[in-house]
């Protein structure tokens, strides 16, 4: 469906973004949520001070930065999963938090403290989750929806046509992805964590000069945290047809406001984080 710009069923995005954009539901929200919507993935919103994480670059769109990264490996019988961090007690304000050192850089679970992700179980360090990441059951990739089930978790053997695997949009031989959850096994839409899993030889060359890619990597992987930086929204990776107006076919695009992300090209970068405990910027009725 390379010209179609519909959203996996399980997140209905396109609700939200409506609700976030119309002034009529803006008004309808009131002044103090609407403020709450615009800082939601502003470097400037109060909480839980500047982090700096790797993540994808941002070359194109309103987007203010990259999403995030999710480190990942292959385990012995060749399923894949993100890595989460160990768990420390007496972090910020006495509450436990969850980093360690990933070639070179330092870790943590702050790094997907946004978009209203911060108030899920997902990411709050006390939760021992499921690590595993899981196909989501209508998802933008044909391939995934006619070869696979939603909820079987991700194994290499579906990705062994990587190196020339194709779509209508793009180039032959970019990459293969698939729209994953990660850590989220019984919770509601709204708390998941939606995550865009890419195979690529790209990633391969990538980590040959760069010791984080290196390390975060495993078998041409790579994983991001799949939430627009902007509004939020569920970008795409050579799917949809729109892609081409922005020469961003064979790059991440987001087309609610067309923010274009490279998806192998990772850079430091920073932003506040917002904070965990408490409520969630973004209104119940707008969340996934």
């Amino acid at each position: 469906m390379p010209d179609s710009d519909k959203y996996p069923v399980e997140s209905d995005r396109r609700r939200f973004v409506k609700g976030v954009v119309g002034s009529a539901a803006l008004s309808g929200i009131g002044v103090t949520t609407a403020v709450s919507l615009d800082s939601m993935t502003s470097q400037t919103a109060e909480g839980g001070g500047t982090t700096l994480y790797r993540g994808n670059e941002r070359i194109a769109g309103p987007a203010p930065r990259g999403m995030p990264q999710i480190p990942l490996e292959v385990d012995d019988e060749g399923y894949v999963r993100g890595i989460w961090p160990e768990v420390e007690e007496g972090g910020p304000n006495e509450a436990p938090v969850a980093e360690q050192e990933i070639g070179g850089v330092t870790y943590s679970t702050e790094w997907y403290q946004y978009c209203g992700s911060q108030t899920s179980p997902a990411v709050d360090p006390r939760e021992d989750r499921d690590n595993y990441f899981r196909y989501i059951g209508a998802s933008q990739y044909d391939w995934q929806n006619e070869q696979v089930e939603g909820g079987d978790r991700v194994h290499i053997d579906d990705f062994e046509d990587y190196e020339d695997f194709n779509t209508s949009v793009g180039e032959s031989g970019i990459g293969k992805g698939a729209l994953v959850s990660w850590r989220s096994q019984g919770l509601s839409p709204g708390d998941r964590l939606t995550v865009l899993l890419i195979r690529s030889t790209q990633v391969e060359e990538a980590a040959q000069n760069d010791e984080w890619v290196e390390a975060s990597t495993d078998q041409a992987f790579i994983a991001n945290l799949n939430q627009c930086t902007h509004y939020c929204c569920v970008p795409g990776f050579r799917v949809l047809g729109e892609a081409r107006q922005f020469d961003a076919q064979d790059n991440i695009y987001c087309n609610c406001h067309q923010s274009v992300y490279d998806p192998f090209s990772i850079t430091q970068q920073q932003y506040t984080a917002l904070p965990r405990e408490g409520t969630s910027v973004i209104p119940s009725e707008y969340r996934e």
